[in-house]
């Protein structure tokens, strides 16, 4: 199979080197000319059009890098040839956008899967297994710390839920197996944090998940202090026990004692790439396809929207029944 990746960012960097390395790199599309270096001559067509790529170009697949803003426009691009789409995250910034890229996807049967990969860190999959055993019981709180400095310079104002946050709210739908309900939310620019027009880079959120799980969610990405890992820092508490994650250890408090658990070896590792290769090879549907992820992006909009109103949100979740194939 052969990949036309679109953006050569950084993202779209090391999208380059994995698809070359596994032999599926077709051609490149970058609208920045002097990307072509990073090339360093390697034989691949380099083109600056889409729809030039697209017209001169036979590929199996698309991998959609560009900036976020480009997402929904690269995604129709894609699905007017057929293409199936590999697609960073999110969907698009626009809710709704993520909703019609969905909904036209289910629609064509065209394969769309978003490239997800917090949740695929071995510590996660090993709370996730932990959880399915039921070693804490019922889940009952959660609470989340994400802290680190990361002030970078992007095409567009960096906001911190979709950004980031993104990836947080995943891992609470991923580990819960539970759909948001309702979100109250405060965003804002602390003070000695830097002043860029249209960003947010602090936000603290109270997030109620089905079957009463109650969430507590705070993030910044201007701390000056110890810094957590980029899947932050967790603790579950349950009906039996808790489970505390700190950089990438796991301790398991039960009325008998503690473990730790700092090995992961028992966890099968997970590659977005393969993952989407073989759900185009299968006809099954990928684990954070488009329509599992919007589901997330539901979480973030509602959260954003709670956060510009001041209000508790009550989330209205896409209908899936008339999302689906």
């Amino acid at each position: 199979m052969k990949a036309l990746l679109v953006g050569l960012g950084s993202a779209g960097f090391s999208w380059y080197k994995r698809l070359r390395d596994r032999g599926l790199l077709a051609a490149v599309v970058e609208t920045d000319p002097a990307m072509k270096a990073k090339l360093e001559g390697a034989p691949y067509p380099f083109y600056t059009s889409l729809e030039d790529a697209l017209a001169h170009e036979e590929v199996d697949f698309l991998v959609n890098v560009t900036s976020p803003a480009a997402h929904t426009r690269v995604n129709h691009a894609a699905f007017d040839k057929g293409l199936p789409v590999l697609c960073e995250k999110p969907i698009a910034f626009d809710y709704s956008e993520s909703v019609e890229i969905v909904a036209r996807a289910e629609k064509e049967n065209i394969p769309f899967m978003i490239a997800e990969n917090y949740r695929r860190f071995p510590y996660v999959r090993k709370i996730k297994q932990l959880l399915d055993e039921g070693v804490i019981g019922a889940i009952s709180t959660i609470d989340i710390q994400f802290r680190r400095y990361h002030q970078v310079n992007r095409k567009y104002a960096v906001r911190i839920l979709d950004d980031i946050g993104v990836h947080h709210f995943d891992m609470l739908r991923y580990l819960t197996g539970q759909e948001g309900k309702a979100i109250q939310t405060k965003l804002y620019n602390p003070i000695g944090g830097w002043q860029e027009e249209g960003a947010l880079i602090n936000a603290n959120a109270i997030i109620e998940m089905e079957g009463g799980i109650i969430a507590s969610y705070a993030a910044t990405i201007a701390s000056r202090g110890q810094e957590t890992l980029w899947g932050g820092d967790w603790q579950i508490e349950g009906t039996t026990g808790a489970l505390v994650l700190t950089g990438k250890e796991i301790r398991v408090y039960k009325d008998e004692g503690v473990t730790v658990i700092s090995d992961f070896l028992d966890v099968s590792e997970t590659d977005i790439l393969s993952e989407f290769l073989t759900s185009l090879e299968t006809g099954c549907e990928a684990e954070s396809s488009g329509k599992d992820y919007l589901l997330t992006q539901a979480l973030v909009h509602y959260a954003n929207l709670s956060g510009e109103l001041g209000n508790r949100m009550q989330m209205d979740l896409p209908d899936l029944r008339r999302i689906t194939r």
